[in-house]
């Protein structure tokens, strides 16, 4: 088949471009590299079947002419910055729904039909049912993000319906992994580096989070691309456990032998918009015979240690 990914050259992006190469795909990359770091292509960029394109989501023209011949799009780009949404409010819109819609309108001119889309586990607000089901109640936005990203859904269903479009819309909890870039491992280690003694922590530090290998979540996409054949395929991709924040300070601080001080602030939440519980069911996604293979203390260690072997990525996301 022929994919074209958004965000190719991101965290996510960057491992299913080599994902579907290994399968003998053609994988057409499109980033504009706000974020995404060229570093994550190497391997990519020696197959002949891969092609890059430096490209923004807002450029309409530009993407739709990135469309031709593609079979199945997988629109990944995004802000996923859910943190400073409140100082930028426009970003997420932008970035988020606007570029979401223009995929869509590109897909629609060039004759494309399938898209598989990074939702967020974030869309669920704070929900009152846990595990959370595809189904649950509809949800409060409680983020931007969360909002902006509910919005892309509600377009993929539109153009579903009334394009004969096939959507497959992936609600991820936080992932982990090679190539992670941005997140509380990610910013934990940063800080140990320069303060060994002191940790700096928003919210209490009892906020429960659950948390997705990359490769397993890539296995899950493929998964349900392959198997699931709704017109719109509606999917929570997590594990099926979750730990609090201070379980992964601990494994962390081991990992690294130091003991900090640990200041909390910021009370039980962190930031406007962050849910202090989440924890997907994924019991859907188990039908199809799915299952990960790294429990979530495996994949906290497994991205420290790809952070401390890749010291560059820190500068390059300073």
């Amino acid at each position: 088949m022929n994919f074209l990914i958004t965000g190719a050259a991101g965290f996510i992006g960057s491992n299913l471009v080599d994902r579907l190469l290994e399968a003998d795909h053609h994988v057409v990359g499109y980033d504009n590299f706000s974020t995404g770091q060229e570093t994550f292509l190497e391997r990519a960029k020696i197959s002949p079947r891969f092609k890059l394109i430096r490209g923004d989501t807002l450029d309409l023209p530009a993407l739709t002419a990135a469309m031709q011949g593609i079979d199945f799009v997988f629109h990944l780009a995004a802000n996923a910055d859910v943190r400073f949404g409140t100082r930028r409010p426009y970003k997420d819109m932008e970035q988020n729904t606007i570029a979401t819609f223009n995929v869509l309108e590109a897909m629609r001119a060039s004759g494309v039909r399938r898209i598989g889309f990074s939702s967020s586990g974030s869309i669920y607000g704070e929900p009152q049912v846990f595990p959370t089901p595809e189904n649950a109640p509809f949800p409060i936005q409680t983020s931007l993000y969360g909002a902006s990203k509910l919005a892309g859904e509600g377009l993929i269903e539109a153009f579903c319906e009334g394009f004969g479009f096939q959507g497959y819309i992936f609600r991820f909890v936080s992932i982990l992994g090679e190539r992670y870039t941005h997140g509380h491992v990610f910013d934990f280690y940063k800080n140990l580096l320069r303060h060994p003694a002191q940790l700096n922590v928003l919210g209490d530090g009892h906020q429960r989070k659950s948390y997705l290998y990359v490769q397993d979540c890539i296995d899950a996409i493929l998964t349900i691309i392959t198997k699931a054949q709704e017109k719109v395929n509606i999917f929570n991709l997590g594990a099926n456990e979750y730990c609090q924040v201070n379980d992964s300070i601990t494994w962390i601080c081991e990992a690294l032998g130091c003991k900090p001080e640990l200041i909390y602030s910021g009370g039980s939440r962190g930031w406007i918009g962050d849910s202090p519980f989440i924890f997907l069911d994924t019991q859907k996604l188990l039908t199809l015979g799915w299952r990960p293979r790294l429990t979530i203390k495996e994949s906290v260690l497994k991205t420290l240690t790809y952070l401390q072997e890749n010291p560059w990525l820190l500068e390059a996301r300073s």
